[in-house]
């Protein structure tokens, strides 16, 4: 697939073709992952601590800062 948006593949990912589907699931946990690590690093850069970031993804402050915490 070349770089579909993440509209895109969660449309797909509701399609018929379940083989399509889940290669769009695959593609779109990627795509996800991908944002969920660029939106916390501009949370942390704007000045937000890892229990905030933490609490806003629903996971602990040691998992995100596992994740995460090469700043």
């Amino acid at each position: 697939m070349d770089d579909p948006t993440i509209t895109t593949l969660a449309s797909d990912a509701d399609g018929d073709d379940p083989f399509a589907a889940l290669a769009s699931v695959r593609e779109l946990r990627k795509a996800l992952d991908r944002t969920e690590e660029l939106a916390a690093r501009r949370a942390r850069g704007a000045g937000a601590s890892w229990q905030e970031i933490a609490t806003l993804l629903g996971v602990s402050r040691q998992a995100v800062h596992k994740k995460y915490g090469r700043d």
